[in-house]
Parts: C-alpha cells; structure tokens; sequence
C-alpha cells in the first residue's frame, strides 16, 4: 500500500521538476557573474575599510534577509536582482570575504564611492578604484586556474563563458567633477571631460578582456542632478542645475555606447553590451504616477548621501524612487534590472539586452 502511495507522488514530483528545469528556473544561464563598480553594485567590499562610504548599518538592509550587509540599499540592489534573474542560487560573495570554491560563481569587487579616475572618492577615506578592482580581480583569475589544476586554458575557457558586469562613473562626476572647487571641472568642458573617462575607461576594459572577459554589460550612468541630494544641492538654481548635471552625463553616455560598438568591432569574440540605466530609471518614475522621486525614503546628514544611521525609514518603501541621498530603493533597483535582462524597448539595451547575452556562446 505504501509502495502505490509513494510512486504517484514520486512521478508528481519527477513531473515539477521537469518543468522547473525545461523552464529554466534551476539551471543557470552561466556559470559565473563577475561585478565591477561603485556603491550601486557593492555588497561589502567597504565594510572593513577606512571610509565614511559605508552601509553596514541600520537601517540599511532592513528589507534584506540578512539585513546590513554593506548593501546601499533597503534590499537588494542592481546586481543581486540581475543574479537572479540569471538563475543563480545565490548572490554573488565581495572580493572582501569571497573564499574558496565559491569564486567559481563569481566575485563582487565593487566598492562605494569608486570611480574609473583613481583620485575620486579619496576625499571620503579608502576606496576600491576600477584599476584596483581589476587587480583584485587579477588575482582571482589566477585562483581560478590553480583550482582546474592550474590549467590556464581551461580556465580563460571557463570565464569566456561568464556575465560580467560593470557600472562606474557616477562617481566621477557626483563627487569629483561637480564638487565644488573641483580640479577637473576647472579643467575640462563637459565634453573634454567625458573624452578623458571614455579614454581611461576603454583601456580598463581592454584590460578586462584580456583576463578571459567575453560576454560584458556596461551599464551607463543615471540621472544623478535628479537625485535628492543633487536636487537640495542646486537649490534656488531649480531645474537648470539639475538639466546641467544630467546632460553632462549623458554626454558620458553617448560616448559609451558608441565604446561598445568600437570594442564589439577591434576585440576577437568580444560581447560588450550598453544598458541604458539612464532611459531605464526615467521611464520608471514616468511610470508610476505616484512615485515620490525629490526626496530620500531614509533620513540623510546634511552634506551627506548616506541614511541616518539607526534612524526609523519611511514606511511605503516601493513608493519612492531613491533610499537615500542618491542609492535607489530596492524596487527601483529590481525594475531597472528586469529591463536590462530583458529589454522592453530598443533604447534599454544595445545591440541586445543582458538575457540575450547570456545565451550567446
């Protein structure tokens, strides 16, 4: 009798599992995400350093299972959400604790405040710049290698195959080129600035690529003069503050769109792939009417961009735009990533968006 009662269910279940695999659901599309960036993509690198660019404290991750983890979020930020929808079974560990067999899934170098110009960010203590983040990367690839016995081949193969991604630059404009007595908008038009990024920027990339990187989401920048703390900042001077910083990136990310035409054309087998972040978040808060975009769910420090800490937040989190002085909320963070995994317009993703990707050999 138990044997006629356990079959069934046994087929029951063999019948779930199937569609859950033909679905796509327990396979992951690749074997590894690798992440690169600031504080929108960092999940702790800046935890253990000598920085003011820290979110491992209440109430940041108040909506996350593990609460504060160095995430400048109330939840899940960019890069977790794309980990998901990649079908990955976990998110992907900080250079800082990532050990082991685990670096086979991947690493998260990203750190707050880091930006592709090596000086920005020093002025609020110790970051990971991008060229230090490709260090530390550097030594992972190595890892990597002596882990499939230290087979270099194999292992340039392994990481052809996985997603890497990279979002920086806010940085070097939200704390370097519009700070207030800046060297670099001093000397550089908005123009002539972007040019030096791209050019600096290109070579990181290259340096990426020659690391075994093949299949590379460039996510550009948001609207940072919209941001609340850009928005208070510009005071009296309104709008057209707000259309001056904006417009200064999006020369940024003209030219990086046009980078990945130009890397897709001169580098063997290169994948490199633009997300429009800054159309994505836009047509966010067009979206949904009631959105409250001006201000920060979290209680911010004047002349600071991070939450109070310990301070109680507001309560209808997935009704505001941005957590704190310039981070997304968890539900901004979760939209934007839906749409560079799967593009619902042309402008969110060129050539093609980040699933597309995935499936490319």
């Amino acid at each position: 009798m138990a044997r006629e009662i356990v079959k069934p269910l046994w087929t029951l279940f063999s019948a779930i599992f199937l569609i859950y695999l033909v679905n796509g659901a327990a396979q992951p599309q690749v074997p590894c995400y690798f992440i690169f960036g600031d504080s929108l993509s960092d999940s702790g690198n800046n935890n253990g350093l000598f920085t003011v660019a820290k979110a491992n404290f209440r109430p940041y991750g108040i909506d996350f299972p593990r609460g504060p983890t160095g995430r400048f979020s109330n939840g899940r930020n960019l890069v977790d959400a794309v980990a998901e929808l990649l079908g990955l079974d976990s998110y992907i560990p900080p250079f800082a604790t990532a050990r082991g067999m685990e670096i086979l899934k991947g690493v998260n170098y990203a750190s707050g405040s880091a930006g592709i110009r090596n000086e920005t960010g020093r002025q609020v203590g110790q970051i990971i710049s991008m060229a230090m983040q490709l260090q530390n990367h550097q030594s992972i690839v190595k890892q990597i290698a002596s882990l499939r016995g230290n087979n270099y081949s194999s292992a340039e193969e392994y990481l052809g195959k996985c997603i890497y991604s990279v979002g920086i630059g806010t940085n070097d404009y939200f704390i370097n080129y519009f700070v207030s007595l800046s060297n670099t908008s001093r000397q550089y038009t908005p123009q002539q600035y972007a040019r030096v990024l791209i050019e600096q920027y290109s070579q990181q990339l290259r340096t990426l690529y020659n690391f075994g990187a093949r299949k590379i989401a460039l996510f550009g920048l948001g609207a940072i003069g919209s941001a609340p703390s850009e928005v208070a900042a510009c005071g009296t001077k309104g709008s057209s503050c707000v259309a001056y910083i904006n417009s200064a990136v999006q020369i940024f990310n003209g030219r990086l769109k046009s980078l990945v035409q130009e890397l897709n054309s001169n580098l063997t087998n290169a994948k490199f792939i633009y997300i429009d972040y800054y159309g994505i978040g836009s047509s966010y808060a067009l979206s949904r009417g009631s959105l409250i975009t001006n201000v920060s769910c979290c209680g911010v420090k004047n002349g600071l961009n991070t939450c109070i800490p310990f301070q109680i937040p507001c309560r209808n989190r997935s009704r505001f735009m941005f957590w704190d002085g310039i981070h997304p909320t968890e539900a901004t963070n979760v939209f934007i990533a839906a749409r560079a995994y799967k593009a619902e317009f042309l402008t969110d993703a060129f050539p093609y968006d980040i699933h597309s990707l995935a499936q490319l050999s």
